[in-house]
């Protein structure tokens, strides 16, 4: 009864209506999305044992996973690419939208190089990559030994390995999240800027004062798909650091392991086991970022 009082005809056609129309997307979630985890946890809890004949050993694979070396070595792995890769990148980023949003002359052009990597295969930004890196003929080398620098071994030294392929996921993801950071900055009134400009406050205070708490909600977007992209890190890591790489074990991310236990060694059951775990860091992390966004995001 007091549903009818409280919403009208009106409000529930368009409640109907809006199901309707996310109807799809809820579906294309179910089918594409729980279906595959709930598939995984199942895996996770068998063995492979060939064409397609699977053995239900319980926590077997978890217990393995969690006494195997290789696997913390990865997961730290992935630790330290997020940590360099996501405040890095978020930074640069946001930089790099603000100058291109600012006015400056042929700014459209430089939207458009920034955006570039993002309509490159990630396939051909490795292979130029790999070049750019190459001990023996690649440019980075060349240009440090014109200053007097020894060659390095980018992606066959350990201590560099990893290093080297954060530098192509920053450079390979700046223009996707500059134009989403772009969105969030050209959604803020005109006017704020002009009043702290009457009261004479710096660039830097304007950005620190206006820009910086207006943008948070972008900001905050930003970061939690950046963290969630580079947990789940494979292709770059798997293009440029080859399977006989001496310093694979040092750059190799959980997904890696991931593919290499599922479709190299045919473990599936295993492998599933190791999706969970990352899907579990996933929801953690993301947890822990939904409750210090509170913090510093601020909505209007």
């Amino acid at each position: 009864m007091t549903k009818d009082l409280k919403y009208s005809k009106l409000d529930k056609s368009r409640f109907k209506w809006g199901y309707i129309m996310v109807a799809p997307t809820m579906l294309g979630l179910l089918i594409l999305n729980l279906w595959p985890l709930m598939q995984s946890f199942w895996l996770s809890l068998n063995k492979n044992l060939g064409f397609n004949n699977y053995k239900y050993i319980g926590s077997d694979n978890y217990i393995k996973m969690f006494s195997d070396s290789t696997i913390w070595q990865a997961i730290g792995n992935t630790l330290v690419f997020t940590i360099i890769t996501v405040p890095l990148a978020v930074f640069i980023s946001l930089i790099l939208a603000s100058l291109v949003n600012s006015k400056i002359k042929g700014k459209g052009i430089y939207r458009t190089i920034y955006f570039l990597p993002m309509v490159v295969a990630p396939a051909a930004i490795a292979m130029v990559w790999k070049w750019m890196f190459n001990a023996d003929y690649g440019i980075i080398n060349y240009l440090l030994g014109t200053l007097g620098i020894d060659p390095v071994r980018w992606l066959t030294n350990p201590s560099t390995a990893l290093l080297s392929v954060s530098i192509v996921a920053i450079w390979g993801q700046l223009g996707y999240r500059m134009i989403i950071l772009m969105a969030g900055l050209n959604s803020i009134p005109n006017s704020y800027y002009e009043a702290a400009q009457i009261d004479g406050a710096s660039a830097i205070k304007q950005f620190r004062h206006i820009t910086l708490p207006l943008v948070s909600p972008t900001l905050f977007f930003v970061v939690i798909t950046g963290f969630m992209n580079a947990i789940k890190q494979f292709d770059i890591v798997y293009m440029m650091i080859e399977d006989v790489n001496p310093a694979l074990q040092h750059a190799q991310t959980i997904l890696y392991l991931y593919f290499e236990e599922a479709f190299v060694k045919n473990n599936k059951g295993y492998a599933s086991a190791i999706v969970m775990f990352t899907f579990v860091i996933i929801m953690i992390i993301t947890g822990i970022q939904f409750v210090l966004q509170k913090k510093w995001v601020h909505y209007e």
